[in-house]
């Protein structure tokens, strides 16, 4: 049995990794812990950086950046997995418990007090770019837990957390398209909150139709996407989504299907998925029958998988 390593080096070993993936941070253990609990790890998808966190540390702290074009490149859109924190900016503090999400600026000073053990994933978004959409409105706060951009957020940042969109997968252009959607949403979070709206006050009908389509893009790996999982995520009632879908001679189950049997016919075509059976392909993209998924591609794209998958791309 491996030998436990002494908390100072366990420490020191977190800094190492926190400052590879994060920057520059100051940091400090808790006094209220013998033992000292850490773990970071990167992770890249499509170009766009996360990192995953999980701590008992006393103090994270940044001190301000000297323009060096790192440490300040980045806002930090943080989900709390578990535990609670604090985080202090520009004079204001915001308390974050599991399944908040904060927006911070990483070229201003800030703190983070973890209250005990937390766990949290940061999304490193470009800060030039939050900058641009979010005009005069300011890089930091917490978002309004109920609105639609935050359930959002959530759903992306839990399915770009699955270990297979890391492993090579997707396209160049998928993470600054999923990048550029998180900005919007994080503007319209915070402006939620800003302006005392519980969830959808502000949204218009054309827009919560948008939101649907996007949840359902992010979410075709869910094995119980359907109207219910869309109605819960969005805070709407199931009768207003049908009624948004029908307006446009759509149905939510057909939508789903159709996007799940596209993504399904990308992979089958991809060169590097070859290694893939078709059962599996299927499977990742939330079909749960083999001869179901069949008989609607074949359906779909008037060949059967196997020999769509042979046809010369």
């Amino acid at each position: 049995m491996p030998a436990l390593l002494n908390p100072c080096v366990e420490f020191a070993n977190w800094n190492r990794d926190l400052r590879a993936v994060c920057g520059n941070f100051s940091t400090a253990r808790s006094d209220r812990h013998s033992l000292f609990i850490g773990s970071v790890h990167g992770q890249d998808v499509c170009g766009l950086e996360l990192a995953h966190i999980r701590t008992n540390a006393g103090l994270i702290s940044r001190h301000h950046t000297h323009g060096d074009g790192d440490d300040d490149r980045h806002c930090f859109l943080i989900l709390q997995g578990s535990g609670h924190q604090r985080i202090r900016q520009q004079h204001r503090v915001i308390d974050l418990g599991p399944d908040d999400i904060a927006l911070v600026d990483s070229a201003q000073a800030f703190e983070i007090e973890p209250q005990g053990l937390v766990q949290n994933t940061s999304v490193h978004l470009s800060r030039a770019e939050v900058t641009r959409q979010f005009g005069q409105q300011r890089l930091f706060g917490k978002l309004a837990r109920n609105s639609v951009a935050t359930h959002m957020i959530r759903a992306l940042v839990r399915s770009l957390e699955d270990a297979q969109l890391s492993d090579g997968y997707g396209g160049e252009n998928d993470g600054p398209a999923v990048e550029q959607a998180m900005i919007g949403l994080a503007a319209a979070g915070l402006d939620a909150r800003a302006e005392g709206q519980p969830g959808f006050a502000c949204v218009g009908q054309d827009d919560i139709y948008g939101l649907a389509t996007r949840l359902v893009e992010a979410s075709l790996q869910e094995a119980d996407l359907g109207p219910e999982y869309l109605a819960r995520h969005l805070n709407v009632s199931v009768r207003q989504l049908y009624r948004l879908f029908e307006q446009r001679h759509e149905s939510i189950a057909r939508y789903i299907q159709q996007r799940r049997l596209e993504r399904v016919a990308q992979d089958l075509r991809a060169r590097d998925l070859r290694h893939e059976s078709i059962t599996q392909i299927a499977f990742k993209w939330g079909f749960v029958d083999a001869a179901h998924f069949s008989r609607a591609f074949k359906r779909h794209f008037q060949h059967a998988p196997r020999d769509f998958r042979q046809q010369p791309v």
